[in-house]
């Protein structure tokens, strides 16, 4: 797809122009036919392509495909729930199975569980920290082998390269969600995933003012999927999509300030005797610190392990609620990967979704943390936490 000319008498625009067009015209019938049939000499109508949505989408694919053995490309979507959908209309069909990880995100859940299951798709939910339990679920009919680079609220690392030889034994797709994670801290392509999801809502837009999502990966496996995007309407607007790519912009400043704080922060509230249980991969303790220490970046920083930590206080579900509502910095919200700290009482957002056996516990309360200072952020909680008990008794 080739957009209009972008350059004026010789200069460059430095920023992306958004092309907000629905509909395009054409200088003869010829070019009008190739479109509808997509070519890819000509623009189609604007719910099927857009240069500004495009742009982003190969802005991802660049970022993941940094090393990866392959050639990567990519298609934006309305929403990451939208590119999540779409990824398993393409790749199943009635019959097939799907294996995902417990803890799942509540809207993938949700989606395999309630949706795709009317349509004869059937799925096991496994705890991939045993990946003995992930080989024990294959069957002839798994399609897909799902997981996430890190898994909210717990912040369960998979084991993408492992997932990854029981996925070619069964000649099955690894689709990961790195949403969490971003490609500032993992790329999964270069560990075997087939396809990586992400909704572009939090990181990579990363400041709490468009919606969007995405997916990366083999191109003959982005045409497949386009083709689905396309027949269900699921496009990215062209003002979603220009600000989704400048976020890019920012996005490895961002993260490797936001993962640095969150290590300090960690760190500090495990200590407050009023905490039962903190969840971030960066903390020994954590079981996925090994694994992370493997497959996530690093730099002068240090590793980067992300950049949510979940909190678990003694008192349950009371507990939680107090700490959250206690709060005077860190905000009551929904969402992650802004620039200001945010804290979600799990269950409170999303018990209904999270299903039997999801390891989340009620007092648990995730915090995703922004731009803020780590001493700024850590007094907050300290004081929130200070009038809690310190035992579950």
């Amino acid at each position: 797809m080739h957009p209009p000319p972008l350059t004026t008498h010789g200069q460059v625009p430095l920023g992306l122009p958004v092309w907000r067009n629905s509909a395009w015209g054409f200088g003869e019938c010829a070019e009008y036919a190739d479109a509808c049939g997509d070519s890819r000499s000509a623009l189609a109508p604007g719910r099927v392509d857009n240069p500004t949505t495009a742009a982003f989408a190969a802005a991802v694919a660049s970022l993941e495909g940094a090393a990866a053995p392959e050639d990567v490309s990519g298609q934006a979507f309305a929403s990451g729930m939208a590119a999540i959908t779409a990824v398993l209309m393409t790749f199943l069909r009635a019959g097939a199975h799907i294996v995902a990880p417990v803890p799942v995100c509540g809207g993938t859940r949700s989606l395999i569980t309630n949706v795709l299951s009317r349509f004869g798709v059937s799925a096991n939910f496994v705890d991939y920290g045993d990946l003995s339990r992930v080989s024990a679920e294959i069957r002839p009919s798994t399609k897909i082998i799902y997981a996430e680079t890190l898994s909210d609220p717990t912040m369960a690392v998979s084991d993408i390269r492992g997932l990854y030889r029981i996925a070619r034994g069964a000649g099955a797709l690894l689709v990961v969600d790195s949403t969490f994670a971003t490609p500032i801290v993992c790329r999964p392509l270069e560990h075997g995933a087939d396809l990586v999801i992400h909704s572009a809502t939090k990181y990579l837009g990363g400041h709490d003012d468009c919606v969007g999502g995405v997916a990366v990966g083999r191109p003959d496996l982005i045409a497949r999927l386009r083709e689905v995007r396309v027949d269900t309407g699921g496009a990215l607007s062209a003002d979603d999509a220009f600000l989704l790519r400048r976020g890019l912009a920012t996005l490895p400043l961002r993260v490797r300030r936001m993962c640095a704080t969150a290590m300090v922060f960690a760190a500090a509230v495990a200590k407050h005797p009023a905490v039962r249980r903190v969840d971030y991969p960066g903390l020994p303790e954590h079981p996925g610190h090994r694994l992370a220490r493997h497959l996530f970046d690093s730099g002068p920083e240090g590793t980067r392990y992300g950049a949510c930590v979940t909190v678990t206080p003694h008192g349950g579900y009371d507990a939680g609620v107090a700490l959250a509502d206690g709060l005077r910095l860190a905000s009551i919200a929904t969402s992650a990967g802004g620039t200001r700290t945010r804290a979600t009482h799990v269950v409170s957002a999303g018990h209904p979704r999270l299903g039997a056996g999801s390891g989340v516990d009620a007092a648990a309360v995730r915090f995703s943390i922004g731009l803020e200072d780590a001493e700024d952020l850590i007094a907050d909680v300290t004081q929130a936490l200070d009038s809690l008990p310190t035992s579950d008794g």
